[in-house]
């Protein structure tokens, strides 16, 4: 075996070393970290089955009064005959909130709504963040009606006089959309390809329009036009370019996060993966796995959540994984660098403040131990036990343990 100067494989070598341990992992994992060798693992999602037990009991919300801008981050909203729960974004980087765990919130009702807006421009000196083809994606896998939306006002950030702050959707364009999901009898999929194939260039011009009035209106000075310009452009009039120009993106930021380790990480290992999804839609998503650890002949893919002064990371954070939870669940056709595997989905939650370490599938006598060593309150308990029963109905893995 011969190496170039940065430590890595040759290609050449790279390629008969995985011939020579195909379907041997945990070889080819030493090797990973022995020799800066990148893990890159493939899968296909064909449908989503998933029963989510974590939900929220939802507001109630009359139509008539309903304003998006007013209402709560996840509700339910009826109109007569017709009832829907609804989500919203508050932006469409998803890394930016928990938007992830509202839509979770939304998971067990039978008609599902959420409203993201195509762009946010926070001024020039802040972010602007547009919405990518695997959010949109990831929603149609969920069965969720994607509403796009845009903000036609806001505030000046009195906390730093060059960003705008309470960005506010326009309410009747929501309102209206959500007429029309009412009368639409297709899925949830055919909807949002068709508002991308028909309305999305509406709507980035109803947007554009309205950050002109904004910065009109506060003196706030937000980016330049001619980069919603060019993101109209470079998506073009067909999902084929959206999903194209998401892709690039995606793996950009994909290369970025796997060399990346955030402070709220604390894994056992610096072993991280990049993970490419693909679905039946045509779609692709390009994420990055926490951790990969491997049992025998099969790869376990882990998603961690941190917390730093608390027992257990917060419910948004929690329920945040559990997303991840549901397409690591719902993989078939994984391979790792071209090599199949079995996989398993493990939500790893991490705190200094937990002694020892408890597992889903961990008999009573260990979870009397574990309360035994640990401060956790009542309502806590209650939380793990239904966060546990939630993993073994889905067939994924939950740990509890100490953050080394």
């Amino acid at each position: 075996m011969s190496f170039a100067e940065d430590g890595r494989l040759r290609d050449s070598d790279m390629s008969r070393f995985y011939h020579k341990f195909q379907n041997k992992i945990p070889t080819i994992l030493f090797y990973e970290n022995r020799y800066n060798i990148t893990m890159n693992i493939t899968g296909r999602i064909t449908g989503i089955k998933y029963a989510p037990l974590l939900g929220e009991p939802l507001p109630e919300l009359d139509f008539a009064q309903f304003d998006v801008n007013n209402s709560p981050s996840a509700c339910v909203v009826h109109d007569g005959k017709y009832m829907f729960a609804l989500s919203k974004w508050v932006s469409p980087k998803r890394s930016r909130s928990y938007p992830f765990g509202r839509v979770y919130n939304t998971l067990e009702h039978s008609k599902k709504i959420t409203v993201i807006p195509v762009v946010k421009d926070e001024g020039k000196r802040g972010d602007r963040d547009y919405i990518q083809w695997d959010t949109v994606s990831l929603m149609s896998l969920l069965d969720v009606f994607v509403i796009f939306a845009y903000y036609d006002t806001a505030e000046v950030n009195p906390r730093n006089k060059q960003k705008i702050t309470r960005q506010q959707f326009n309410a009747q364009f929501v309102k209206a959309k959500i007429k029309e999901i009412e009368q639409y009898h297709s899925s949830a999929l055919h909807w949002n390809l068709n508002e991308l194939k028909t309305n999305f260039h509406d709507i980035l011009n109803k947007a554009s329009s309205a950050y002109r009035k904004i910065e009109e209106q506060t003196g706030v000075t937000l980016h330049s036009q001619e980069g919603l310009e060019r993101f109209r452009e470079k998506i073009g009039k067909d999902v084929a370019d959206f999903m194209e120009f998401s892709r690039h993106k995606s793996e950009q930021a994909q290369k970025r996060e796997v060399v990346t380790l955030q402070p709220k990480e604390r894994l056992q290992s610096a072993t991280k993966a990049t993970i490419t999804i693909r679905n039946y839609l045509g779609g692709a998503y390009f994420l990055t796995v926490d951790e990969i650890k491997t049992v025998g002949e099969e790869l376990i893919l882990i998603e961690s959540k941190h917390s730093k002064n608390a027992p257990l990371p917060s419910l948004e954070d929690i329920k945040d994984g559990l997303l991840k939870m549901i397409l690591f669940g719902n993989l078939t056709n994984v391979m790792a660098n071209d090599v199949t595997v079995k996989s398993t989905a493990m939500l790893v939650l991490t705190s200094p403040n937990i002694k020892g370490t408890i597992h889903s599938q961990d008999c009573a006598k260990n979870w009397n131990t574990f309360l035994k060593h640990n401060d956790i309150s009542v309502l806590q308990r209650g939380l793990i036990q239904t966060l546990f029963e939630e993993a073994n109905r889905n067939n994924f893995v939950v740990e509890i343990s100490n953050s080394r």
